[in-house]
Order: C-alpha cells, then structure tokens, then sequence
C-alpha cells in the first residue's frame, strides 16, 4: 500500500485488510474487494462457494455480510463514518455492497476494541465450560444484533427440537456424496493456500454435548476435554425474508454479536447444519411462531482456553488495488 497517494484509499485499503479476519463458513472466505478512490467495493466470489452445502449462496451472504460489518468497523477505528449501499448493481448481483465513507467521526475506545477483537477472534468447537453465561450477558449480545437482525435465546425445551433437527441435518447431509466431497475438499489438504479448517481446529473425536456438531467426516488433533455442553445457551440468528440483502445484513449481525462475545469472554460457535436442509429449516422456522426467517444457528458458552486460529488468505488474493495503485 506504500505505493497509493490517496489517504482515503491507503485507509479504505487497511480497512479491506483487516476485514479478512471475519468468519465464513467452513474458513471458505467467499468475498473479493475492489479500492476505489473514494469507495470500498465487496463481491462475492463464486469460486468460493459452497454449491453442494449452499447452493443458493445464502451462507456465502451470511460471510460476505460479516467481512462487511468488519470494514466498516475498522473504517470507524479509523475515524469515518459511512455509508452502505447494498446490492448496488442489479446488472451485477456479485457486488454486494458498496461502503463510502461520509463523515469524519471521533475515534472511540470500543471501535479499538472491537478492531483488536476482530484479530483475535476464533471458533472454539470443545465443550464450554461448567460457568453459566449471565443473564446481562445475553442482553447485550442480542443488543448487538439489533438493527441488522435479531437473536432469540433458546429456551430448553427449544433446545432439544434443535437437538433433533440438527441430528437429521447431519443425518442428510452424511448421505449426500457431494456434500461429503465438498467437505473433504475443505478441511483437508486440498483447500487453497490460507483457506479450510485444518486439523488442529477440529476436535479429535465427537464431543459430548446436547446438540450435535457438524461431522466434519475425519477426526482432528485437537483434544475435547471433559466437558459436557450443558451449561451452553443456543440462539437463533433471524430476519424478516430470505432476501439477499437480508443475508447480508444478517452477517453483519453476526460480525457484531461475535465482537461483542470476544469482549466478553465468550465462546461462539456458528451451527449452520439446521439451516442448510430445507426441513430441519422449517423446525427453525416454527420456534420462531412464523414470525421470521432463520439464517444461522449459534452456541454460546463460556471456554477455558484458545485453541489455533484458522488460517487467512493473503490481501494481495482478495483486495484489488488497481484503481489507486499507479505501480
């Protein structure tokens, strides 16, 4: 970036940089930007989609959706305020959104920590531990969604219906070649340099827990432990449709309610398995009475300790630089 003169470009630059730290579905990162002299292009980037496991591209939104939220922030941390315009190109549905920044804006303390936040966070897919999350705890992370989406915390009846869905999901999904394929491809050897989910990310065994985890088909190095999922809380992430722009802003929710847990001390865990299949889908969809749309399902729980950090594609794969870079 030595090479760009433009401030703002150098600045939406770091921003496009930092937001490869987001989360995406099976670490696919399924996202490409473009730095404009006075904008922040994000794309989706097809090759990097899941098309057995989501075929209709709406985990990819749900990704694309949390790189976003983290631009923005990381814009914010750097003193901007901005604005969004979402699918801005009807000719060209892989521009997801387009971020501008508007105003200068005083740098505050929490977008710094929520900047660091973002380099620190993981998926930590062990048991959590025996601490109960408190009450004002899962206030504040259903307060964070608010605005883009909305979270609703399981009550343990619901709990077990998630339970059942989740194991016919996996169920499904184990007897579906391609999707198994699909999933060797990502968490092996295979995947592209700096993407997937290796070994040492993924539990040894199956870890004993109320609700099933997505078998990930071969076992990996990192221990379980103990524990028991009990004391875990589970929460749907919902909107009003299942627009594009919704997916989107859902991820965006999710950015921010991932954030918020880091800063708190707590462990997020993504469950999309429910989600993937259309009648454990439509289980989702009857806990919340009708009234919405469910986009992902997530864990939440207190954890004893970091596992590694899965690995990022370089900038110079994922952020295009041509428009400001004159070399």
């Amino acid at each position: 970036m030595s090479r760009i003169a433009d401030p703002i470009a150098v600045v939406l630059a770091e921003a496009a940089n930092v937001a490869g730290y987001a989360p995406s579905i099976h670490n696919t990162q399924p996202w490409r930007w473009r730095v404009l002299p006075d904008r922040l292009l994000l794309f989706a980037d097809r090759g990097r989609q899941l098309t057995a496991t989501d075929p209709d591209g709406e985990l990819l939104l749900l990704s694309c959706g949390t790189a976003l939220q983290h631009a923005r922030l990381a814009l914010c941390a750097a003193g901007w305020d901005t604005t969004v315009r979402y699918l801005p190109d009807p000719a060209c549905p892989d521009l997801l959104a387009e971020i501008i920044p508007c105003d200068r804006a005083e740098v505050t303390p929490r977008a710094m920590r929520m900047v660091q936040a973002m380099r620190t966070r993981h998926t930590d897919r062990r048991p959590v531990s025996d601490e109960a999350l408190p009450s004002d705890t899962t206030h504040a992370l259903a307060a964070a969604a608010a605005g883009s989406a909305r979270l609703h915390v399981l009550t343990a009846d619901q709990v077990l219906e998630l339970a059942a869905a989740a194991y016919r999901a996996g169920e499904i999904e184990a007897d579906d070649p391609q999707i198994r394929s699909e999933l060797a491809y990502w968490t092996g050897r295979s995947a592209p340099e700096g993407t997937g989910l290796p070994q040492d990310v993924l539990l040894a065994g199956a870890p004993r827990t109320t609700v099933p985890a997505r078998d990930f088909g071969t076992p990996g190095t990192l221990p379980i432990g103990p524990g028991h999922d009990r004391h875990a809380r589970y929460a749907l992430l919902y909107g009003d449709d299942d627009q594009p722009a919704s997916w989107l802003r859902a991820g965006e929710a999710l950015g921010a309610v991932w954030l918020v847990a880091v800063g708190k001390g707590v462990s997020l865990v993504p469950l999309s398995g429910a989600i993937e299949v259309t009648t454990t889908r439509e289980t989702l969809r009857r806990m919340l009475a009708g009234v919405g749309r469910p986009y992902l399902v997530i864990r939440l729980g207190v954890a004893d300790a970091a596992p590694p950090r899965t690995p990022r594609m370089p900038a110079s794969q994922t952020v295009d630089l041509s428009a400001v870079d004159p070399g």
